[in-house]
Parts: C-alpha cells; sequence; structure tokens
C-alpha cells in the first residue's frame, strides 16, 4: 500500500512539474537595447567621462609633485621633505574621496534615470511571459540560474515588446 501511495506521490509530482514553465530575462541588455535606455546610457557616459577627466587632471598633478619630490628630496631638508609628503598624502586621499564620491553619484544617478525604464519595463515582462505561458520568469544576471536553454530567454521578446508599447 505504502509503495502504491509513494509512486502515485511521485507521478503526480513529475506531472506538476513538467508543466511549470521558467523564463529568464536580462533586463541589462533590454534596456541597453531600448531607445530610453540607449538615452540614459549616453547620459551616463557623458558624465562618467566628464568626472573622470577631472580625475585624471589631478592625478596627473599628483604624479608631477611626486617625480618634483623625488628629484629635490637629496637638496630638502627633513623638514621640507616631511612637509612634501604630507603635501603628497593629503592630495592622494583627496583623490581617493572625490573618486569614491564620484562613483557614488553615478550609481545613484544610473539608479535615478533607470527607475522609469523600470517601471515601465515590468508590464511588458509580464505581458510575455502570460503570452509565453511562463509561470515564472528570473533576471538572468541576479538569479542562480546557471544554466538555461536558448528558447527560455525571453530578452529579444521583451525588448520587442517595450519598443512596440512605448514609441
Amino acid at each position: 500500500m505504502k509503495k502504491i501511495i509513494l509512486v502515485m506521490a511521485l507521478a503526480f509530482s513529475f506531472s506538476a512539474m513538467a508543466e511549470v514553465k521558467i523564463a529568464i530575462v536580462n533586463i541589462q541588455k533590454v534596456i541597453t537595447s531600448i531607445g530610453e535606455g540607449k538615452s540614459v546610457m549616453q547620459t551616463l557616459e557623458k558624465s562618467f567621462k566628464s568626472k573622470q577627466k577631472e580625475i585624471k587632471a589631478e592625478e596627473d598633478a599628483i604624479k608631477k609633485l611626486q617625480q618634483d619630490y623625488q628629484k629635490q628630496s637629496s637638496l630638502l631638508s627633513d623638514k621640507a621633505k616631511a612637509t612634501k609628503e604630507d603635501e603628497i598624502r593629503k592630495k592622494i586621499a583627496s583623490l581617493q574621496r572625490k573618486t569614491m564620491e564620484y562613483q557614488k553619484n553615478i550609481q545613484n544617478q544610473e539608479k535615478e534615470l533607470k527607475k522609469p525604464i523600470l517601471e515601465k519595463l515590468k508590464p511588458v515582462i509580464d505581458s510575455v511571459s502570460k503570452k509565453k505561458e511562463v509561470a515564472l520568469t528570473f533576471e538572468a544576471s541576479s538569479s542562480p540560474v546557471v544554466y538555461a536553454q536558448k528558447q527560455v530567454d525571453i530578452t529579444e521578446d521583451v525588448i520587442k515588446a517595450y519598443d512596440k508599447k512605448h514609441k
């Protein structure tokens, strides 16, 4: 009797598992492929490049200070050496703080610029998932999916549906 119940339970569980369809969507790819997303990426790139130029200029100034210090170190007194070293350390620390601040600002800007797109994207993903009769849809880059067949990746379908709905 126990064997019959076990076999029946297994049969029902396998048939239930066979019906569950799972898909993945690469949201980052969707964002970089749609018109609004391309605009956001260009805005972020411009912002990043301007900040990068500022950082590069400061790095170059610090390198020049270090080179000047190395050339003059044999001529400087111990007090003058300590002053120069302290100046260089302070500039390096300031640059590191500024770099971290820029990175944080760019991440916040990216989050703010992507937010309206993500809000519009959710119903599109829901619609495509329903049309494909998918029970679960995972985000490809953040889910623990190690392998997925190509036919369960709905990224391209989501891109097409989003462009069609929001043009």
